[in-house]
């Protein structure tokens, strides 16, 4: 059992940057492949970026890369998103997940979900 808690959201004008942290339980956070997603209204969730267990492989979507950095310290049960040169288009709800099958970019193979942090991006 994992359990998830996104923090870092919040207003930023394009061009800025924000970073995105999820907070994990459980002393088998290592084992979980970890994703972000996002929400926009009226829009279906998508994927955003992808870290593996031991944060030696990364995937992201076309549209945020050279932007957006994932990263994770297992030390810490902790994976970060840092986002930088924002977009109106990236004002979204962006959720944490963790899977344990290594698929990365299908939400419906995440297992567990945090509850989500609001990204607003003023143009």
């Amino acid at each position: 059992q994992v359990q998830l808690v996104e923090s870092g959201g919040g207003l930023v004008q394009a061009g800025g940057s924000l970073r995105l942290s999820c907070a994990a339980s459980g002393r088998t956070f290592s084992r979980y492949l970890m994703g972000w997603f996002r929400q926009a209204p009226g829009k279906e969730r998508e994927f955003v970026a992808a870290i593996s267990w031991d944060g030696g492989s990364t995937y992201s979507v076309d549209s945020v890369k050279g932007r957006f950095i994932i990263s994770r310290d297992n030390a810490k049960n902790m994976v970060y998103l840092q986002m930088s040169s924002l977009k109106p288009e990236d004002t979204a709800v962006y959720y944490c997940a963790a899977n344990d099958r290594g698929t990365y970019s299908n939400p419906r193979r995440y297992d567990y979900w945090g509850q989500g942090t609001q990204v607003t991006v003023s143009s």
